[in-house]
């Protein structure tokens, strides 16, 4: 306050009102300065006397120390160096020579301890007998080198006690200077201690006086304080400050303070600006400063003043005063001025601003709550119109509407996608109409330039007008007034542009208006840019996942099979399913599942499939499919951690990928399964029970090394088989055996339902309402082909007998009603027969399979696959599996324990064989003689 009255403080300062001196009589109250300083000082006198004393300690007990290191030295050397003792080391008993003098000398010497010892370090004497011949306790190699080594360490008992000593090791040495002995001498650090702390209470006692001396200055210092502040605490003298600036500057009112002379004491920033002061008024008197009359009146005058009125200039001021010192006569006034002529104006003002920031917290709330571009438009134009703008269009490039990368190409034909506001009143352009936008707009000036383009006066606005005058004249006559137009850019790349238009009953848009809608339309157009690129990767994921999972059901006849496939909340998985038909009518049945979700996830996926579909084709057994794909997953995670792979990579490694791979033969009944880490399939027998196969399970895949192990199964017609990922069984609510139990009791009794109705019921009793995880479910009802269907005999291995063959192969075609397609398929199995008899090893047999299509398979006990090429005209052979090729639809070779199997197919129709049109007949006939049929090989 020194500084509101301009004179200093007497002894006749008061504390502040409101404070007792009792209250604060005490100089030792800690929430006072004075009794924080106070226990600050005295914390730090109590610390500097406990460190010079513990100093001193330290000092003490390092001299002790060192002298007791000294004097081991002289009485280890001196021992060393006595007469005697070097012959006596070289003796046949060293013990019972130097024993009574070490202990002579220990006694003699006040040491703990004199020990003579070997190089080896063998005691030779200790001051108790039992020691004798142990290993010295301390470091000698130094020693040994003829140097002196002093040391702390421990050892054996002393009579003075266990513990640590100071030793120190000397070397003895011969006539010839060689070492032949070590001497040590030391003393326990206990008996050390003993030589200084005599001096510890002298210590003590002036750490004592230091201390008295120190807590009666800091005592006197502390009472000086208290009554210098008045025993108030650190934080209250800071709030002094505190109001005090608060007044004078946060406030945004004119304060003055003058003493009793009328002198100005203090004038804010605003009150010089209200009043318009010179810059230095401190000082001066009143009417010095130029100021109104009415304003110098008041200030000259002793009298109080409430919320007075009066004119400076062209301003109104509200002026209260009050005296300096209600209490005292010693005079002085502070008088604060507010300039009520800008009251409405500011509040005006900040009513728009609480408007705007209500607004765009609405859009924040209201804007982008799905990802779709079109409806993230028209909320844009919802919250827009009518609390900002009377009509709102909004026009984005059809890239983004598709979800596509907008360019620079496509900015002069935008689609509209959004209006809001009074549109039916306004001949606008209505929603989804392309509009080419001219150059001199300001719609594509905006997309252009990337600012926003204010147009306060439509009828003034040539370059808007000019896209359509016609429309332009109906849209001024209907009260358009102004238009604001902003980009919508997102990550600095032009999506669109909003249009904000008001009509002749709102006021003209201002620069103001121009930056809140540049405000609103950054939020919206991050928005849409989320949208588009989530319709982009949406769109892009499903279509990568239809094009991944199986479109329809492959013809065959083996089974008859339904699927389901549910993608988690998370998108597109990794989770896949496959109907493969293979030779011999079988199919294989896959269910897999990469761990993940995204691209990565369903690519690997992708490429999973397309190596079954490839090792399906070769016809390998179940398990040696399993270990390829394990080769090749091993061989993805290694292409994915390595050094070349691209940052930023969507998950790192194919990490917990299964699989399930079974084939089942619809003639035999049976069916091979193996598992890499995949749920055990069940099957539903036809009377209604659930067992499971039994299949054994392997490590997943990308392990590589582990064997996979397969089982064949036999399962009589009409059985469901029943494959699934781990989604269907296992989730948050519940873990995978509760998730089992639930399937076979959604399985059980099922046994007479189609593998649609099983998979709808399996689907309805365990679908989770929001899945976390992909779930793919196949259910297969397995038939037998029927005995009247198959023809199976084993051929001698005697060319002469294929005429026989073709004999019986046409009288089996001619009881299944397909003699139309006799021809090719004798000649098939003619020539089949002849090379398995002529290259291949016995037993050869022939099978004829009736279904969808023929197939003939030829088998023998040879590994040699043929192989199809072009004969030379000179050629005698090689025409025969080219002849195969033609008429067969497909033909290929598969292995078996056994050997090999030759197999076509033959596609039937009505009774026909469709590939008898295919072949190029004449061209065939031309290639050999027709005699040749008569005989056996073709």
């Amino acid at each position: 306050m020194e500084a509101f009255s301009g004179r200093s403080l007497g002894p006749e300062r008061h504390p502040p009102v409101g404070r007792s001196r009792e209250g604060r009589a005490s100089w030792t109250n800690l929430r006072s300065a004075a009794g924080q300083v106070f226990l600050l000082q005295v914390v730090i006198v109590f610390l500097l006397v406990v460190a010079a004393v513990v100093g001193m300690v330290l000092q003490a007990a390092s001299d002790a120390l060192q002298q007791g290191r000294r004097e081991s030295v002289i009485a280890a050397q001196s021992f060393a160096s006595a007469p005697g003792v070097a012959a006596a080391l070289q003796s046949r008993d060293p013990s019972a020579v130097l024993q009574p003098r070490a202990e002579a000398a220990r006694k003699r010497t006040g040491m703990d301890f004199v020990v003579v010892m070997s190089t080896e370090g063998i005691r030779y004497t200790y001051p108790y007998p039992g020691e004798i011949g142990k290993k010295f306790v301390g470091t000698i190699e130094p020693a040994l080198q003829g140097r002196t080594v002093v040391e702390q360490a421990g050892g054996p008992p002393l009579p003075a006690g266990r513990g640590t000593g100071v030793q120190a090791v000397v070397p003895v040495t011969d006539s010839r200077g060689k070492v032949v002995g070590l001497v040590s001498a030391g003393i326990t650090v206990k008996n050390v201690a003993g030589r200084w702390l005599p001096q510890l209470p002298i210590i003590l006692a002036s750490g004592a006086v230091a201390l008295a001396l120190a807590m009666t200055g800091t005592t006197l210092v502390s009472r000086r304080l208290r009554r210098q502040t008045f025993g108030l605490a650190p934080v209250e003298l800071a709030q002094l400050y505190e109001h005090h600036d608060a007044v004078l500057h946060a406030v945004r009112e004119g304060v003055l303070i003058t003493d009793a002379d009328g002198r100005l004491l203090l004038a804010n920033d605003e009150a010089t600006r209200l009043l318009g002061l010179p810059a230095e008024v401190r000082g001066r008197s009143v009417r010095e400063l130029g100021l109104p009359e009415p304003v110098m009146s008041l200030l000259s005058s002793p009298e109080e003043v409430t919320d007075e009125v009066l004119r400076a200039g062209d301003r109104l001021l509200a002026v209260n005063k009050r005296p300096t010192y209600p209490q005292g006569d010693r005079g002085g006034s502070v008088v604060t001025l507010r300039d009520t002529t800008e009251l409405a104006e500011v509040s005006g003002r900040a009513e728009v601003a609480r408007e705007r920031l209500r607004l765009l917290y609405e859009a924040g709330v209201r804007i982008g709550t799905t990802l779709d571009v079109r409806r993230t438009a028209q909320e844009l134009a919802d919250v827009a119109a009518p609390q900002f703008a009377d009509l709102v269009t909004v026009d984005l490039l059809d890239a983004v509407l598709r979800g596509w990368e907008p360019t620079a190409e496509g900015w002069r034909h935008l689609r509209r996608a959004a209006i809001g506001g009074e549109q039916r009143m306004m001949p606008v352009y209505p929603l989804d109409e392309v509009i080419a936008f001219s150059p001199r707009t300001p719609q594509m000036r905006t997309l252009q330039e990337g600012r926003g383009m204010l147009e306060t006066d439509l009828r003034r606005a040539h370059g808007w007008r000019e896209q359509d005058p016609e429309r332009a004249r109906k849209v001024l006559e209907g009260g358009l007034r102004s238009l604001v137009a902003v980009p919508l850019r997102a990550r600095n790349v032009p999506l669109g542009v909003a249009n904000f238009y008001r009509t002749v009953d709102s006021p003209a848009f201002e620069p103001e208006d121009l930056t809140f809608a540049e405000e609103l339309a950054v939020r919206a157009a991050v928005a849409i840019d989320n949208a588009r690129r989530f319709t982009r990767e949406h769109a892009t994921a499903v279509a990568l996942q239809r094009s991944l999972l199986p479109r329809g059901q492959p013809e065959q006849d083996a089974l008859e099979v339904a699927w389901r496939y549910l993608p988690s909340e998370a998108g597109v998985g990794g989770d896949w399913f496959d109907v493969i038909p293979l030779p011999g009518a079988r199919v294989a049945l896959v269910m897999g599942d990469v761990v993940g979700h995204g691209l990565h996830a369903a690519a690997t996926m992708g490429r999973l499939r397309t190596a079954v579909h490839n090792f399906s084709t070769l016809d390998l057994p179940v398990d040696e499919v399993l270990g390829n794909l394990d080769d090749l997953v091993v061989r993805m995670d290694n292409e994915e951690n390595s050094g070349d792979a691209m940052d930023g990579h969507e998950g790192e490694a194919v990490t917990g990928a299964t699989c399930l791979y079974a084939v089942y033969d619809p003639v035999a009944g049976t069916c091979t399964m193996a598992r890499a880490g995949h749920p055990e399939p069940m099957v539903v027998r036809p009377d209604g029970t659930v067992t499971s196969l039994g299949v054994p399970v392997s490590a997943p895949l990308g392990l590589g090394g582990y064997p996979f192990e397969s089982s064949e199964v036999s399962l009589p017609e009409g059985s469901h088989l029943v494959l699934y990922t781990d989604g269907l069984v296992e989730n948050r609510a519940h873990d995978f055996d509760v998730g089992m139990e639930r399937l076979r009791r959604a399985l059980s009794g099922s046994g007479k339902r189609t593998p649609e109705e099983m998979c709808q019921a399996v689907m309805d009793a365990l679908k989770p309402s929001r899945p976390s995880d992909d779930i793919a479910l196949l259910t297969a009802r397995t038939r037998i082909f029927p005995p009247s269907r198959v023809a199976e005999w084993d051929v001698p291995p005697d060319p002469a007998l294929v005429p026989s063959v073709r004999a019986r192969c046409r009288e089996t075609l001619r009881e299944w009603g397909l003699e139309e397609i006799g021809f090719a398929t004798e000649l098939i199995v003619s020539e089949l027969v002849t090379n398995a008899i002529r290259y291949g090893s016995p037993p050869v047999g022939v099978r004829l399979l009736h279904g969808r299509c023929l197939i003939c398979e030829v088998s023998d006990a040879s590994g040699t696959s043929p192989r199809l090429r072009r004969a030379a005209a000179t050629d005698e052979g090689g025409r025969g599996l080219f002849l195969v090729a033609q008429f067969a639809q497909r033909w290929g070779t598969r292995y078996t324990t056994r050997g090999k199997v030759i197999w076509t197919e033959q596609l039937l129709h009505d009774g026909e064989s469709t590939a008898s049109g295919l072949a190029p007949v004449d061209f065939l006939l031309d290639q050999f003689d027709l005699d040749q049929f008569d005989e056996p090989g073709l």
